[in-house]
């Protein structure tokens, strides 16, 4: 059984910045996608990042391009979502998600999700 979880999340000021971790567990990735999703109180889940288990390729929502960074550390079986300069529209609970059918910005290819951890960006 994949077992996903979240850490890293919090509260930073606007300007400030945030690494996420997801750690994964259950079974070999290789041929898996990983990615990271967030939800803010009131609105549907949205995509953030996406990225190759060999980290050979990434995608990125346009709201978060230039300011966020997804990266894996394939011997520890972690992917990572570093977030600067945060925004109060930031703000929300963060997913990671594991896919059989590779690297993707549409929620429902993914079979996995953790628990979610939730970031909170003060003006």
């Amino acid at each position: 059984q994949v077992q996903l979880v979240e850490s890293g999340g919090g509260v930073v000021q606007a300007g400030g910045s945030l690494r996420l971790a997801c750690a994964a567990s259950g079974r070999t990735f290789s041929s898996y996608g990983l990615g990271w999703f967030r939800q803010a109180p009131g609105k549907e889940r949205e995509f953030v990042a996406t990225i190759t288990w060999n980290g050979g390729w990434t995608a990125y929502a346009d709201s978060v391009k230039g300011r966020f960074s997804v990266s894996t550390a394939n011997a520890k079986n972690t992917v990572f979502l570093q977030m600067n300069s945060l925004k109060p529209e930031d703000t929300a609970v963060y997913y990671c998600a594991a896919s059989t059918r590779g690297a993707s910005d549409t929620a429902v290819y993914y079979n996995y999700w953790g628990q979610g951890t939730q970031v909170t960006v003060s003006s």
